[in-house]
């Protein structure tokens, strides 16, 4: 036999009764039933039930154990009676009479239980992770990540990728985050930088003639933390593809992903990828407040300028005197009560906004009525106008933000989301996924009038170089995004692969040849040896798989995360270099005051 298991815990039936077994794990829980020991041993596949009684000679060793002690036991199967059979468990038909027990692993008194539901804090799960691991939920979570990251590689290399590995110590290279820094010891004050993406390596490799590239790629970011984003470090599907168009990486990517929600689902609604639409970047922040927005809520946001333009609404009338202001309006179905309006206005002023103006209509027996504070201020005319272009009813309501979009639209979004969830407008079941395309190129910085690229500087704009020749602010660029359920899950762009297409790109957001040279020498060097036109994007593993396991927050599907504060607790990162390993770098650290 084994020197440690001939079967694991979760692999025992009534076809083994009467048979020597050997089983390794840990004391899930004991139970001690006058006199009778009942241990359940759990390994990495399951649980079966032990017990030992006072005729056993390892009873007294059994007594012994507590919970998570990690033993050895040797025994015979029984079979349980009828009425005592688990059917949650596979192994529930059966247990096993311990006749011989070996302590593998003793444990201290546990900083957090393995078994049952328990709430910990963050602090006390990340400090002791390997414990908080062995809890059925985060195995589950970890093992769904394993099976999606196994699924997403065949199906990559079922589509004729090839699977290729690209550095992890570079260059330094701006992509919208902080780099990681890597000091080095052979060329003192120079660093190395940890990828923020592969993304000039892949676009090399489209240049080097490998014509489909992909990669379960680590991503190194020093970026604030989020519930799904993690502070430090994150893995991505990374792909690219020469000779494509944008279309091409739709729909090359989008049944992969389609697939995976498919496959790991739980029986949720997934649309053929065929079936999602493509919005474009200015239609999803009109409509939705968001460019990720959460298409399981039908909601869609409308402007109402011309009914407030010179109403008895002194507010929004002097405000639309204003260039470049509107009117939104956020439409609720069902809505229409006023502890359900003050309720979103309260939420309006927790995010920031003196609140949110509201009309509500009700059946008053001799007709509709239009109510609130709005409604009196511009009349039953325009009233009756807003509720026939928004097609809503008795019951119903509708919310108003205004000024120059960019201040309201987030807000707005978080509204629309509030108000589907609040009113049950939003459906659960399902996997709602758009593309989200034509992104802007430039943005203009409010406060200094700066352009500056509002999204990948490495965007073919749509047009080519001729585009380059308008208004920067009219460019937009072919770069897409994959939004479900309220989160981005992909991102990518058809590549600028023309240097001096991306010359020009650069100089209009304010950098020289030169320093696009210094930045990015490698890539523009490959792109004047005949470089293909090509594209790609990234999927964002931890995302994906968070929403798969219906968490919140994207440390519950990673092994090892870092805190809010981008700590590891557990390993005691960051932590203080030697002096010797200072002097080694040429390095000095300046104390902070």
């Amino acid at each position: 036999m084994h020197q440690y298991r001939s079967h694991t815990c979760a692999g025992l039936t009534k076809d083994h009764v009467g048979e020597p077994v050997r089983l390794s794990g840990w004391v899930h829980r004991v139970r001690d039933h006058g006199g009778i020991l009942f241990i359940d041993l759990r390994d990495h596949y399951g649980i079966t039930q032990v017990l030992c009684d006072p005729d056993s000679p390892a009873f007294a060793a059994v007594e012994k154990v507590r919970s998570e002690w990690c033993i050895r036991i040797d025994g015979e199967v029984k079979a349980r009676s009828p009425e005592l059979v688990n059917p949650k468990l596979p192994t529930g038909e059966i247990e096993v009479f311990v006749r011989d027990i070996e302590i593998l692993g003793a444990s201290r008194e546990l900083p957090l239980m393995v078994f049952g539901d328990q709430e910990y804090p963050e602090e006390t799960r990340l400090r002791y992770r390997y414990l908080d691991l062995r809890r059925d939920e985060m195995q589950k979570n970890m093992i769904l990540r394993s099976d999606v990251v196994s699924s997403i590689r065949r199906r990559m290399w079922d589509k004729a990728f090839r699977e290729f590995q690209t550095p992890i110590i570079t260059a330094s290279s701006p992509e919208g985050a902080r780099d990681f820094l890597v000091p080095s010891r052979l060329h003192p004050g120079k660093f190395y930088a940890l990828p923020q993406a592969p993304q000039q390596f892949k676009q090399l490799l489209m240049v080097s003639g490998f014509d489909k590239y992909f990669q379960i790629a680590p991503c190194f970011r020093d970026e604030d933390p989020r519930a799904d984003r993690s502070p430090t470090d994150f893995y991505q599907l990374d792909m690219e593809m020469s000779f494509v168009t944008q279309q091409d990486i739709f729909d090359t990517i989008s049944p992969v992903i389609g697939g995976i929600f498919e496959e790991f689902g739980k029986g949720k609604k997934v649309d053929t990828p065929s079936e999602w639409p493509q919005i474009s970047y200015k239609d999803a922040a009109l409509k939705y407040g968001s460019d990720k927005p959460d298409l399981r809520n039908p909601i869609e946001m409308q402007v109402v300028s011309e009914h407030f333009a010179g109403s008895g609404f002194a507010i929004f009338a002097k405000l639309l005197e204003q260039d470049g202001t509107e009117i939104r309006a956020i439409p609720a179905p069902t809505g229409g009560s006023r502890k359900f309006c003050d309720r979103m206005n309260a939420f309006a002023q927790k995010e920031g906004l003196p609140g949110m103006g509201y009309i509500f209509w009700r059946d008053q027996g001799e007709g509709m009525e239009a109510a609130g504070p709005l409604a009196k201020n511009i009349g039953p005319e325009r009233t009756e106008a807003i509720r026939q272009q928004l097609g809503l009813g008795v019951g119903d309501a509708a919310f108003f933000l205004g000024g120059k979009p960019k201040s309201f639209e987030a807000v707005a979004g978080r509204a629309r989301n509030v108000i589907g969830e609040e009113l049950g407008l939003t459906d659960k079941d399902r996997f709602a996924f758009a593309w989200i395309v034509d992104f802007p190129i430039y943005e203009r910085d409010e406060e200094t009038g700066k352009l500056d690229f509002e999204h990948n500087p490495f965007s073919m704009p749509q047009g080519g170089m001729d585009a380059l020749m308008g208004d920067p602010l009219d460019v937009r660029g072919y770069q897409y995004d994959l939004a479900c359920n309220g989160y981005e899950l992909v991102s990518g762009a058809i590549r600028n692969h023309k240097p001096e297409i991306m010359f020009k790109a650069f100089e209009i957001a304010g950098y020289g040849k030169e320093e696009v040279e210094k930045r990015f020498g490698g890539m523009v060097n490959a792109f004047q040896y005949g470089a293909p036109p090509h594209g790609g994007c990234a999927a964002g593993i931890d995302r994906i798989v968070m929403l798969l396991a219906e968490e919140q927050n994207i440390r519950e599907v990673i092994l090892f995360p870092m805190n809010q504060r981008a700590e590891d607790l557990m390993m005691n990162a960051p932590s203080e270099p030697t002096s010797d390993q200072l002097m080694e770098l040429h390095l000095r650290v300046i104390p902070q005051e």
